[in-house]
């Protein structure tokens, strides 16, 4: 099911953000104007992946320094994790996330 997240002026391109939508934490990331989604909650510690520094498609946890793909949710540092991730559309200016059925 889609979900409206946030307007896309509110997600800068180098940027990310955390957010909660119907009780899901989610972490957005903008990647050269491309829109990615992943569970917001690191799988090492469950660190807040939205509050990390994204460096190109890497997200860097701010609480262990994992890094991680934001467009495959997979795990650089500790090879074979990966996280949840969601898909993502934009439309009319707002970002929507499908969180499945929650």
């Amino acid at each position: 099911m889609w979900h409206t997240a946030i307007k896309t002026t509110e997600l800068p391109k180098g940027c990310a953000k955390s957010l909660e939508i119907v009780g899901q934490r989610v972490a957005l990331f903008n990647v050269d104007g491309k829109i990615f989604a992943l569970a917001d909650a690191c799988v090492h510690r469950g660190g807040p992946l939205g509050e990390g520094h994204l460096e190109g498609r890497t997200v860097t946890c701010p609480w262990h320094a994992w890094d991680f793909d934001v467009k495959t949710g997979e795990c650089q540092t500790m090879k074979g994790l990966k996280q949840k991730k969601f898909p993502v559309k934009t439309k009319d200016e707002g970002i929507y996330i499908d969180l499945g059925d929650i």
